[in-house]
């Protein structure tokens, strides 16, 4: 019985120690990733903002047109005036490439974000 019961003092010390250094490299993981993927997604949250406004139409053009349109009143020429406000951001479009691009920066964000999220659980684990 002796030798049982130091076997397993020795099996429960080596196993404690094990587990510790597991751990300690297992926190010190999730830091890093915390680290990593929030640094990235406030870089890619950035970006985000700067390329919002390739989504919308442009107020000015609108503004311009209206603006070139009560001139055109001012000086008389109804004509060339027309009866209704020209309106361009209705046939206004966001390019092809533009809206492909805001998906993979939203994409990469949402990854980035389940990352954080994985990192967090991993940590309050």
């Amino acid at each position: 019985k002796d030798n049982r019961s130091r076997f397993w003092q020795l099996y429960g010390q080596v196993a404690e120690e094990h587990d510790n250094d597991f751990l300690e490299r297992y926190s010190k993981d999730m830091d890093s990733i915390l680290l990593f993927s929030g640094l990235f997604s406030t870089v890619s949250s950035s970006f985000i903002v700067a390329m919002e406004s390739s989504l919308s139409p442009d107020p000015s053009d609108t503004t311009n047109a209206l603006l070139t349109q009560l001139v055109q009143i001012g000086l008389g020429n109804f004509s060339e005036a027309g009866s209704t406000p020209e309106d361009p951001a209705s046939t206004w479009s966001p390019t092809a490439s533009a809206v492909r691009i805001q998906m993979i920066a939203y994409a990469s964000l949402s990854m980035s974000l389940l990352a954080v999220f994985a990192a967090v659980l991993g940590k309050q684990w």
